[in-house]
């Protein structure tokens, strides 16, 4: 049960899942997996992980990479090898582990977006690449989200600014390599039916409009080199500074005013050197 107030993000999750076995919702996924495969056709490596909702909607399944990875929130008896069960905040993997991560609408689906980007990064070695997907507010969907009273699909996520997403990335320690919007698709089931691409698609098509129904940005990990500490001072180092006058004097114990054993110090203990 999900206390008043707060989002349900699991059903949401799960709504925008099965959302994606409709006419529209298969059209997104192709463009996103052409989108992707286009940014990392030249990348390769060890370990490639994507965050995703689901583990049935695989991006980049032609990379160069030898072991690839996925993780869902929600698990089933039909999840198969290579799947980790985990939130996208709780990455059960070690830092520097990864080559890519590929975070597919995970912040706009997760309670905790800002905590799923830090673990991508924990996860991630130094040179690596992050891709990010997300939904874009400023276009037909965005609009559409605003005046729609539905929360189910795509409609119950976040539609987070891009400026914004690469505004964390940097704090994070990140370039940010490339970004753009993609797929001018009008957000309805039946635009989709129609032959021929409509006007939003010839008008926007051209790619010069960021108003692309989501954005996708390419980031690498940048790797700062270690401070060299200084060396530590050695009483032999040191360069004694020749001169008259230094006056020095033991400390007085146990009593104030006494030496170690006792008496009492005067004038005439101080030694001049």
């Amino acid at each position: 049960m999900t206390p008043a107030g707060e989002i349900d993000y699991s059903a949401r999750q799960q709504s925008f899942e099965s959302w994606f076995q409709t006419p529209l919702g298969r059209l997104l996924l192709a463009d996103q997996r052409a989108c992707v495969d286009h940014h990392i056709q030249k990348l390769s490596g060890a370990r490639q992980l994507q965050v995703g909702l689901s583990h049935r909607l695989p991006l980049a399944s032609t990379a160069d990479f030898s072991q690839r990875i996925l993780t869902t929130p929600m698990w089933n008896s039909a999840i198969p090898d290579g799947v980790a069960v985990c939130d996208a905040d709780e990455l059960p993997f070690p830092g520097d582990s990864m080559d890519l991560v590929i975070l597919h609408h995970t912040a706009d689906f997760s309670p905790h977006p800002h905590q799923a980007l830090r673990e991508a990064s924990r996860v991630l070695r130094g040179e690596g690449m992050m891709v990010l997907i997300g939904f874009n507010p400023f276009s037909l969907w965005g609009l559409r989200k605003l005046v729609s009273r539905h929360r189910g699909g795509p409609w119950g996520g976040r539609f987070m600014m891009k400026r914004r997403m690469e505004d964390w990335l940097r704090l994070l320690d990140f370039s940010v390599e490339s970004a753009g919007s993609s797929f001018f698709q009008v957000p309805l089931q039946r635009a989709v039916l129609s032959d021929g691409p409509g006007i939003v698609e010839r008008v926007c098509g051209n790619r010069f409009l960021p108003v692309g129904a989501y954005y996708c940005i390419l980031a690498k990990k940048r790797v700062y080199s270690r401070i060299p500490r200084k060396p530590v001072w050695q009483g032999k180092k040191v360069i004694a500074m020749p001169g008259r006058g230094a006056v020095g004097a033991s400390l007085s114990y146990p009593g104030k005013g006494r030496n170690r054993s006792g008496a009492a110090l005067n004038h005439n203990q101080l030694e001049e050197y």
